[in-house]
Protein backbone atom coordinates (compact mmCIF):
# COMPACT_ATOMS: atom_id res chain seq x y z
CA UNK A 1 0.00 0.00 0.00
CA UNK A 2 1.46 3.35 -1.06
CA UNK A 3 2.30 5.75 1.71
CA UNK A 4 0.30 8.93 1.76
CA UNK A 5 2.35 11.96 0.90
CA UNK A 6 2.78 14.42 3.71
CA UNK A 7 1.10 17.68 2.95
CA UNK A 8 3.24 20.75 3.27
CA UNK A 9 1.92 23.93 4.71
CA UNK A 10 2.19 26.71 2.17
CA UNK A 11 4.78 29.26 3.08
CA UNK A 12 3.43 32.69 3.74
CA UNK A 13 4.90 35.33 1.50
CA UNK A 14 7.22 37.73 3.20
CA UNK A 15 5.88 41.25 3.10
CA UNK A 16 7.84 43.56 0.85
CA UNK A 17 7.96 46.34 3.39
CA UNK A 18 6.93 49.97 3.33
CA UNK A 19 8.55 52.95 1.69
CA UNK A 20 9.84 55.89 3.70
CA UNK A 21 6.96 57.94 2.30
CA UNK A 22 4.39 55.40 3.51
CA UNK A 23 6.02 55.25 6.94
CA UNK A 24 5.87 59.04 7.23
CA UNK A 25 2.24 59.18 6.12
CA UNK A 26 1.16 56.47 8.55
CA UNK A 27 3.10 57.63 11.60
CA UNK A 28 2.48 61.34 11.11
CA UNK A 29 -1.07 61.37 12.52
CA UNK A 30 0.09 59.56 15.67
CA UNK A 31 3.34 61.38 16.41
CA UNK A 32 3.14 64.67 14.52
CA UNK A 33 3.20 67.52 13.93
CA UNK A 34 6.99 67.46 13.76
CA UNK A 35 8.04 70.97 14.66
CA UNK A 36 11.77 71.57 14.68
CA UNK A 37 13.01 73.53 17.66
CA UNK A 38 16.65 74.40 18.30
CA UNK A 39 17.64 72.55 21.45
CA UNK A 40 21.06 73.96 22.33
CA UNK A 41 23.87 76.05 20.92
CA UNK A 42 25.93 73.78 18.59
CA UNK A 43 28.96 73.70 20.91
CA UNK A 44 26.68 72.87 23.82
CA UNK A 45 25.00 70.21 21.69
CA UNK A 46 28.43 68.75 20.96
CA UNK A 47 29.17 68.41 24.68
CA UNK A 48 25.68 67.04 25.29
CA UNK A 49 26.16 64.31 22.68
CA UNK A 50 29.33 63.16 24.42
CA UNK A 51 27.48 63.05 27.74
CA UNK A 52 24.58 61.14 26.18
CA UNK A 53 26.74 58.23 25.05
CA UNK A 54 25.86 54.96 26.82
CA UNK A 55 23.37 56.51 29.22
CA UNK A 56 19.73 57.60 29.40
CA UNK A 57 18.38 60.96 28.25
CA UNK A 58 17.52 61.82 31.84
CA UNK A 59 21.04 61.17 33.11
CA UNK A 60 22.71 63.02 30.25
CA UNK A 61 20.46 66.05 30.81
CA UNK A 62 21.31 66.06 34.51
CA UNK A 63 25.01 65.76 33.76
CA UNK A 64 24.90 68.65 31.28
CA UNK A 65 23.00 70.93 33.64
CA UNK A 66 25.37 70.14 36.51
CA UNK A 67 28.36 70.82 34.28
CA UNK A 68 27.03 74.24 33.30
CA UNK A 69 26.05 75.04 36.88
CA UNK A 70 29.56 74.19 38.03
CA UNK A 71 31.49 76.06 35.32
CA UNK A 72 29.08 78.63 33.92
CA UNK A 73 30.39 78.42 30.35
CA UNK A 74 32.05 75.99 27.97
CA UNK A 75 35.12 78.22 27.83
CA UNK A 76 35.50 77.66 31.57
CA UNK A 77 35.05 73.91 31.05
CA UNK A 78 37.85 73.95 28.48
CA UNK A 79 40.15 75.56 31.08
CA UNK A 80 38.93 73.37 33.94
CA UNK A 81 40.61 70.43 35.58
CA UNK A 82 39.56 67.02 34.33
CA UNK A 83 38.79 65.81 37.85
CA UNK A 84 36.43 68.70 38.47
CA UNK A 85 34.70 68.10 35.14
CA UNK A 86 34.35 64.40 35.95
CA UNK A 87 32.80 65.16 39.30
CA UNK A 88 30.28 67.52 37.69
CA UNK A 89 29.16 64.98 35.07
CA UNK A 90 29.37 61.85 37.24
CA UNK A 91 25.59 61.39 37.25
CA UNK A 92 25.78 60.61 33.52
CA UNK A 93 28.12 57.65 33.95
CA UNK A 94 31.56 56.95 32.44
CA UNK A 95 32.78 60.28 33.82
CA UNK A 96 36.43 59.22 33.66
CA UNK A 97 36.08 58.70 29.93
CA UNK A 98 33.75 61.58 29.09
CA UNK A 99 35.44 64.32 31.16
CA UNK A 100 38.84 64.23 29.39
CA UNK A 101 37.06 63.80 26.05
CA UNK A 102 34.96 66.93 26.61
CA UNK A 103 37.98 68.98 27.63
CA UNK A 104 39.98 67.67 24.66
CA UNK A 105 37.26 68.39 22.09
CA UNK A 106 36.60 71.91 23.37
CA UNK A 107 40.29 72.76 23.25
CA UNK A 108 40.67 71.36 19.74
CA UNK A 109 37.82 73.60 18.58
CA UNK A 110 39.44 76.57 20.30
CA UNK A 111 42.74 75.83 18.58
CA UNK A 112 41.08 75.49 15.18
CA UNK A 113 38.64 78.39 15.39
CA UNK A 114 39.79 80.67 18.19
CA UNK A 115 36.36 80.38 19.83
CA UNK A 116 33.60 77.86 20.46
CA UNK A 117 31.12 79.24 17.93
CA UNK A 118 30.18 76.38 15.61
CA UNK A 119 27.45 78.23 13.72
CA UNK A 120 29.80 78.47 10.72
CA UNK A 121 28.98 74.82 10.01
CA UNK A 122 25.51 75.85 8.80
CA UNK A 123 27.16 77.67 5.88
CA UNK A 124 29.03 74.56 4.73
CA UNK A 125 27.71 71.81 2.44
CA UNK A 126 26.30 69.03 4.59
CA UNK A 127 28.99 66.43 3.78
CA UNK A 128 31.74 68.94 4.64
CA UNK A 129 30.06 69.92 7.90
CA UNK A 130 29.78 66.25 8.85
CA UNK A 131 33.42 65.62 7.98
CA UNK A 132 34.59 68.62 10.03
CA UNK A 133 32.80 67.39 13.12
CA UNK A 134 33.87 63.78 12.67
CA UNK A 135 37.51 64.81 12.82
CA UNK A 136 36.93 65.58 16.48
CA UNK A 137 37.58 62.73 18.95
CA UNK A 138 34.41 61.10 20.21
CA UNK A 139 32.21 62.58 17.47
CA UNK A 140 30.89 59.82 15.24
CA UNK A 141 28.19 59.90 12.56
CA UNK A 142 25.32 59.97 15.05
CA UNK A 143 26.78 62.76 17.17
CA UNK A 144 27.62 64.82 14.08
CA UNK A 145 24.09 64.39 12.75
CA UNK A 146 22.53 65.34 16.09
CA UNK A 147 24.59 68.55 16.29
CA UNK A 148 23.82 69.57 12.71
CA UNK A 149 20.14 68.62 12.77
CA UNK A 150 18.99 69.56 16.26
CA UNK A 151 21.09 72.67 16.75
CA UNK A 152 21.60 74.04 13.24
CA UNK A 153 18.50 72.72 11.46
CA UNK A 154 20.51 70.94 8.76
CA UNK A 155 19.06 67.84 7.07
CA UNK A 156 21.34 65.30 8.76
CA UNK A 157 19.73 61.99 9.69
CA UNK A 158 20.65 60.83 13.18
CA UNK A 159 20.47 57.06 13.66
CA UNK A 160 20.35 55.78 17.22
CA UNK A 161 19.51 52.27 18.41
CA UNK A 162 15.74 52.87 18.04
CA UNK A 163 15.95 54.26 14.50
CA UNK A 164 18.32 51.49 13.45
CA UNK A 165 16.09 48.74 14.88
CA UNK A 166 12.85 50.09 13.45
CA UNK A 167 14.29 50.75 9.99
CA UNK A 168 15.68 47.21 9.86
CA UNK A 169 12.40 45.62 10.94
CA UNK A 170 10.49 47.65 8.37
CA UNK A 171 12.89 46.67 5.61
CA UNK A 172 13.94 50.26 4.98
CA UNK A 173 17.54 49.08 5.27
CA UNK A 174 19.02 45.63 4.81
CA UNK A 175 19.70 43.29 7.73
CA UNK A 176 23.46 43.78 7.41
CA UNK A 177 23.45 47.57 7.18
CA UNK A 178 25.28 48.99 10.20
CA UNK A 179 24.02 51.94 12.20
CA UNK A 180 26.93 53.98 10.84
CA UNK A 181 26.04 53.24 7.21
CA UNK A 182 22.32 53.69 7.89
CA UNK A 183 22.78 57.45 8.35
CA UNK A 184 23.41 58.12 4.68
CA UNK A 185 21.01 55.41 3.45
CA UNK A 186 18.01 56.71 5.42
CA UNK A 187 18.90 60.35 4.82
CA UNK A 188 18.66 59.80 1.05
CA UNK A 189 15.15 58.31 1.29
CA UNK A 190 13.39 61.58 2.06
CA UNK A 191 13.65 65.22 1.07
CA UNK A 192 15.87 67.52 3.14
CA UNK A 193 12.76 69.05 4.70
CA UNK A 194 11.59 65.61 5.82
CA UNK A 195 14.81 64.39 7.46
CA UNK A 196 13.98 65.73 10.91
CA UNK A 197 10.34 64.49 10.87
CA UNK A 198 11.54 61.12 9.57
CA UNK A 199 14.01 60.82 12.45
CA UNK A 200 11.43 61.82 15.07
CA UNK A 201 8.80 59.45 13.64
CA UNK A 202 11.14 56.44 13.71
CA UNK A 203 12.65 57.11 17.12
CA UNK A 204 9.23 57.76 18.69
CA UNK A 205 7.82 54.60 17.14
CA UNK A 206 10.79 52.63 18.46
CA UNK A 207 10.28 53.93 21.97
CA UNK A 208 6.50 53.51 22.11
CA UNK A 209 5.58 50.56 19.90
CA UNK A 210 8.42 48.84 18.03
CA UNK A 211 10.32 48.05 21.20
CA UNK A 212 13.16 45.64 21.75
CA UNK A 213 12.84 42.78 22.31
CA UNK A 214 9.02 42.66 22.36
CA UNK A 215 7.39 45.02 19.85
CA UNK A 216 3.68 45.77 20.17
CA UNK A 217 2.77 44.64 16.68
CA UNK A 218 -0.92 44.48 17.56
CA UNK A 219 -0.88 48.24 18.11
CA UNK A 220 1.30 49.11 15.12
CA UNK A 221 -0.19 51.03 12.17
CA UNK A 222 2.64 49.67 10.01
CA UNK A 223 2.15 45.97 10.83
CA UNK A 224 0.21 45.20 7.65
CA UNK A 225 3.28 45.99 5.56
CA UNK A 226 6.08 45.18 8.00
CA UNK A 227 8.24 42.21 6.92
CA UNK A 228 9.05 41.44 10.56
CA UNK A 229 5.58 41.57 12.11
CA UNK A 230 4.78 37.89 11.53
CA UNK A 231 7.75 36.91 13.65
CA UNK A 232 6.33 38.51 16.79
CA UNK A 233 3.13 37.85 18.76
CA UNK A 234 0.25 40.19 18.00
CA UNK A 235 0.15 41.29 21.62
CA UNK A 236 3.31 41.51 23.61
CA UNK A 237 3.39 41.55 27.37
CA UNK A 238 4.08 44.96 28.83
Amino acid sequence: MAKAKATRRPRSRRKKGLSAREVMDLLGPSYGPFEHARRLDPAEEMVFTILSQHTSDTNSERAFHRLMEEFGSLEAVARGEVGRIAEAVSVGGLARVKAPRIKQVLNIVLEKRGNLDLNFLAEMPLPEAKAWLRELPGIGPKSAAVILCFSLGMPAMAVDTHVHRVSKRLGLIGPKVSAEDAHDVLEAMVTPQEVYPFHVALITHGRRVCRAPRPRCGECPLAFGCPSSDGFPAKAKV
